[in-house]
Formats: structure tokens, sequence, C-alpha cells
């Protein structure tokens, strides 16, 4: 059977139908699993591994079988360490078939058939009893359900319904309780990934400013939660204001309750600020005396131990509803909200003479626990933030890193001053962009802007009027192949410029839409017209990463079990498509080393519109240091005039080792060279060959490497 997917071009614009096989989505939701990093995740596992085996033990001691429930069982890897640590009996629960049928072949392989029972279901459809999917009871609940921030994929829920129906009172949980820890911190950078901050501009009439709406001075942003690796964060980027406090614990092994609550801590801070961001992260205690502990906690907390890397768990970035200033040894309540699957922060001042309760609170460990729990009061809960002024809608938080970053408006700010004339008709295509207001105050005559969405017409809407510029730039909302002659007053244009910037675009070639919309709107260019940015390059470099090879690096054998079945399913998954593209990273947060000096492959031209035939190119790259050629980093520059550029990828490569400093508001692609990552090639290349097409009816970039 074929399926058509529906899709809009990211980078043409244009809607197209693409007939699909019907395993389509099975392949892409695997291609782009986390279950390869969280195979080579040894610290998870070696843990979780001496947790079942306390468990089963206890268990045995008491004189009853162990019977084990595993929740989300993947690889079926949890349950096959129960039962080789003499577990009589397992039941393991996958709802994703592809994957509940790579469990039984895993299963048995590994010769626990006998032992184990996979059950295609969702945990809360499972039924006991004679007739039932279960048996009994289980006497041992293993689950692996969370997320980084430990509760967004559902593992209330699950917890709460297994207590109810599928194992016994009393039970023995691996892991055995989930803490959640936060820290208050000041940080411009993160800051600015919620807020814009004002625009200082230098006209020929003095300082301009671009202020943001109140409204969305005032909003909350939106409440999906910011995970990122913490670890790459240098400590320059941000001050703590307080200690790490204890928000709220969970005991696995009790009933659960997934209903909104809320937590109250007392915190004191250690430095006066501005408290901006609350840093939170979790561990997990895998046995009831917290003797083997998994946590999260970034390198800053625990100095001395070795960082664990993994992609699946990683740290939250909250951002308070608003600035708050606080003094040092000036006692403060943050005050943690949780819903089923999300956390949010508040933080209040205390008043005076608050009584001893929050004072106890303060001590370590159980003590601050146990007075959390008194604190915690069912039913009564802040509501979750929601984006009111639209611009977090428009704006993803990467984007207002990006508005925020003073030194690319400054690139901008030049090359308009370099191609402006008083007489200059002016019309901006990016999504959402400061464009149109720079070129205005930089004395462009009439300036319009064309919109492609509502919601970019209703925050641009609201940016002019905060800026009483609603009468001197004209929104269009008009996709470029539609634009009239009356859109833009009968007037040509003289000068033509984007970002470019559009919210559709996942990788850096994307956004060549702007080429696409340039050529759409031809007609009313006029015949000297200036473009800005008069042309991109694509640019290349071949690397070796630290960490981020291994979510594409096969497992073979997990602490003495063959999960082949997996790597083999995940390869052709992989094969199906993935494989043959380049895929988008941030790079900031994932540190690489240059194996090759970077290397400009196309180049497009936007003087001119874009031509009928295909753009391609072939060559080969030198490897200039020693190191793994896991893959190509692909990313674009914007020539925008004359000696001024702007980077979406490599900002500086220092030293002799080649590490790189990437653009932090950007993904780059990235290609992974397979043969490398899974040790096909034994001897270290000295060169890679490529061959680049852009294909300009589709607008897709197809790339083919081989290392020689």
């Amino acid at each position: 059977m074929k399926i058509f997917c529906g899709r809009a071009n990211p980078t043409t614009g244009s809607m197209e139908w693409l007939e699909e096989g019907e395993d389509y989505d099975y392949h892409q939701e695997i291609a782009r699993s986390r279950y390869a990093d969280m195979l080579h995740d040894k610290d998870r596992n070696v843990k979780y591994y001496q947790g079942i085996r306390a468990a089963v033990s206890r268990v045995k001691e008491r004189g009853e079988k162990a019977i084990v429930l595993d929740i989300g069982t993947g690889t079926g890897l949890l349950s096959m360490m129960a039962a080789s640590a003499g577990a009589d009996f397992c039941y393991a629960i996958e709802v994703f078939k592809p994957m509940a049928n790579a469990a039984v072949k895993i299963v048995e392989k590994n010769g626990f058939s006998d032992k184990i029972k996979v059950i295609n279901k969702h945990s809360t459809e499972v039924t006991v009893g004679p007739d039932g999917d279960m048996q009994c009871r289980a006497n041992i609940l293993v689950t692996e359900l969370f997320d980084t921030e430990l509760i967004g994929e559902g593992a209330l829920p699950s917890y709460e319904h297994a207590h109810k129906y599928l194992v016994q009172e009393g039970c023995e949980a691996v892991p055995h309780r989930a803490t959640v820890y936060a820290q208050l911190v000041e940080s411009r950078r993160m800051w600015s990934w919620k807020k814009l901050f004002p625009v200082h501009v230098e006209a020929e009439d003095g300082e301009k400013i671009i202020i943001p709406p109140s409204e969305m001075e005032n909003c909350p942003g939106v409440p999906s939660v910011c995970d990122i690796q913490l670890n790459q964060m240098p400590s320059s980027d941000f001050s703590t204001l307080s200690d790490v406090v204890t928000v709220f614990s969970v005991d696995f092994s009790k009933p659960v309750q997934s209903a909104s609550t809320y937590y109250r801590v007392q915190l004191e801070p250690v430095k006066s600020g501005k408290a901006q961001i609350v840093l939170s992260w979790w561990d997990i205690d895998m046995d009831p005396l917290g003797m083997i502990n998994c946590t999260m906690a970034p390198y800053w907390v625990k100095p001395t131990s070795a960082l664990q890397w993994r992609d699946h768990w990683m740290q939250c970035v909250y951002f308070l509803p608003r600035e708050e200033p606080v003094v040092q040894g000036e006692k403060l309540y943050l005050t943690a909200c949780r819903d089923e699957y999300s956390v949010w922060y508040n933080l209040q001042k205390a008043r005076e003479g608050e009584n001893k309760a929050g004072e106890e609170e303060h001590k370590a460990g159980e003590e601050e626990h146990k007075a959390a729990e008194e604190e915690h009061k069912a039913g009564v809960c802040v509501e979750s933030p929601v984006c009111r002024c639209r611009a977090h809608l428009l704006w993803n938080r990467p984007r207002l890193g990006e508005l925020n970053d003073q030194n690319r408006t400054q690139q901008y700010v030049r090359a308009l001053r370099k191609v402006l004339k008083t007489d200059s008709v002016c019309l901006c295509i990016s999504d959402g962009s400061l464009l149109p207001m720079l070129a205005q105050y930089l004395g462009a005559k009439q300036v319009f802007t064309l919109e492609n969405s509502g919601v970019s017409c209703s925050v641009m809407e609201k940016f002019l009027k905060a800026n009483h510029l609603e009468d001197q730039i004209k929104i269009v909302e008009a996709r470029p192949e539609l634009l009239k002659p009356s859109h833009l007053e009968d007037k040509k244009i003289s000068v033509l410029v984007g970002e470019p910037f559009f919210t559709t675009s996942l990788l850096p070639w994307h956004n060549l839409y702007f080429w696409y919309a340039r050529t759409a709107v031809s007609t009313h260019l006029a015949s000297n017209v200036t473009v800005l940015p008069q042309s991109a390059a694509l640019h290349m470099m071949i690397v070796e990463f630290q960490d981020l090879w291994r979510i594409r690096s096969p497992c073979g054998i997990c602490e003495g079990f063959d999960v082949q079945t997996m790597d083999e399913m995940i390869k052709d998954s992989l094969n199906f498509r993935e494989s043959k593209e380049a895929e988008p990273h941030p790079l900031w947060e994932y540190p690489c080393r240059s194996l090759s000096a970077p290397q400009e492959v196309l180049t497009f031209d936007f003087t001119e519109a874009v031509p009928q035939h295909s753009l391609s190119t072939e060559g080969s790259v030198k490897l200039l240091r020693k190191g793994k050629s896991h893959g190509a980093v692909l990313w674009m520059e914007y020539h925008l005039a004359a000696d001024i550029s702007v980077s979406t990828g490599l900002i500086q490569m220092s030293n002799e080792k080649g590490n790189c400093e990437w653009n932090p508001h950007c993904k780059q692609a990235v290609y992974f060279f397979s043969s490398v990552i899974e040790s096909e090639i034994l001897s270290d290349p000295t060169a890679v060959t490529y061959a680049i097409n852009f294909d300009t009816k589709t607008g897709e970039i197809a790339m083919d490497f081989k290392l020689l």
C-alpha cells in the first residue's frame, strides 16, 4: 500500500504530494529515535543492572517468586537483566509495534523466551488474571519512562495506573525514587532566548531604538521545556544566585499521584542579582538506600565525577515569568507547579516572620524533602504559561537569541548603510524580521515587508505600533508569487532585503527559499535593483565528534546481551532514506574537531533568478589532522554586501587541535559517514571526495562522500 504525504517544500515554498510506502512513518520514527544513545549510556545500564539484581535478591530473600513488570521495554534489555539476575518471570510491555517485534527477536536470540513475555500494548490496556496478558500482579516494577524533564513522557500516569492494577502493594521498584533539583541563575544569554532586548541603531538623525511591544515584555513565553546540553554552557555565561535545592521526590515503590500539584521550597540567595532562569535536572536512586545513584547533575555541581555523555536525558532551562531582583541572604520561595507532563516555576519574596516550617525545609536531604511534601497541597495550581503575545509562537528560542545578537545586527546595519539611498523603495522578505525597521531608520524612502503567515503579520503589527512606525512601513500578507503591483502602491522595488530567515527551515539551505521568493517577485523589481544578501555559499568541513557520533553507532553487545537486531533495524530505517541525508544539529552543544580546512562548495547568486538547470560540484578535501572522520558539517554563509558576511555555521577555528566555535543560534547540517562510525574503515583516510547537487526544481541538495 502507498500513502500520500502532503508537505510544504521548505526551500521552494510549493506544496507537494509525495508517494510514500506504508512503512515510511515507522522508518522515520526508528531512524530518528534515541535507542542507540540509550544503549551506549554505560552509566545508566550498569546502574539499572545493579538495581535490578538487588531488587530480585530482596524478593527472593523473602521466599517469594520474583515476577517483574517492565513498562516501555524497548529492546527488552531491562527484562533480560532481570531474567539473568534470577527473576522467575518477566512481563515486558512495549506499545510501539516495530519495537515490540524487535524485542521478541532479541529476547529469543539471548535465550530468554521461556522467562520473558513481550506484550505489544500500552500499559494502561494490559489485563491481569487467568485469561489476561499477565497471570498475576508483579512484585517488581522496572521502568525507564523518563525524559529530560522526568515526567514529559507520561511516567506519572503510567506509574499511577500500574500501582492500581498491575503490581502488588509494597512491591520493589527500579528505580526506587527520582528527585528533581533546581538552581536559580542570572544569565543574559539564556534570558535572550525568551525576551527581546531593545535594539540600538545609529541613524543619520541620532540614535534610534527598536523596542518590543509591552505585551511581549510581560508574556510568560511558551510552556514547552527548553532542554539542552548544559555541560556545554561555559560558566562565564551565567551566574548562580542560589545553592542547588531539592524541589520534589517521587517514590516509585508506593502509589503515585499524577494530578496537578505544586511544591514550595525556601531558598536564600548566595549572591545579589537578577533572577531570570531556573536550571533543573534530576537523579534516580535504583535502590531504597540510595547507594546506586544515576545523576544528570551538570559539571559545576558534580565536578569530581566523570560526566557520562548522553543525549536522551539532558538538563532543563526554565524561564521565570519576569526578571526578579534578589538580594543576598533575603529569603525567597521557589514554587514548582506541575501537571501530568510538565513543570514550571515561580518566585516569591518570603514575607517577614514566616513560621519556622520554612526554616526546617532548608535542611538537606530527607528533611528538605519532608518539608517540601508538607508544603505541597494537591489541587492548588498556578496555570501553566501560555504565550499571548504570539511572538514566542513566531520565534523559537534560538531565533530570539539570534535577534538579540548585537554583533549580527550590526553587520546588517553596516550593509544596509552601504546600499540604501534617500529614494530607496525597500521590500523585505523574511519571517518576522527586524530588517524593515532597520531600513526605515537608516533612511529608506519607503519600506514594505512581505509576511507569509497571520502570526508573523500580527507580531509585526504590534512591533510597528510600539515603535510608532505603522504609517511608515506597510505589511503585505501574501505569498511572493501572488504579490500584485497594488500591494506595492505600483512602485518598483529598488532594494530587496532578507536575512534570510524562514520559520519552516530545518536545514541551512532551506533559507534559500529567499532565492525562490526573489525569483517570484522579479516583475516588481527595478532593473537596477540591489539585492541584500547579494549571494550565498554552501560551506563544508570534515570533523571528528567528541560524542555525537554515538547516536549513529551500533551497539552490538550491551552489558553482555546481544542487541544486534536493534542495530540492524536502525540501519534498515536509515538506509530507507535518512543515511543519504544530512540532519540538523546545534553544534554548540556537540563539540567536534575539524580534520580539514573549511571549504566553499556551492554558490548561489541572488542578483539573478533561480536557474532552470541544477547546480552541482565535485572535488576533494585534504585531511590535515589525524582523527576519526565521523562526518561532514555543512552550513551557509550570506554575503550581504561588499566584504560583509554572516555565517550560520563556523564562527572560528582555534589552535592546533582544530577545535571549532559554531554559530549558537543556528542548527548546522551533519552528514554522518556510516562506514567510519561502524568501524568498517580501519586505516585513517587522507582525503574525502564529495559530489553535491542542488536540484533547482525541488530545492533539494543531494550529496555523496567517499573516503580515500
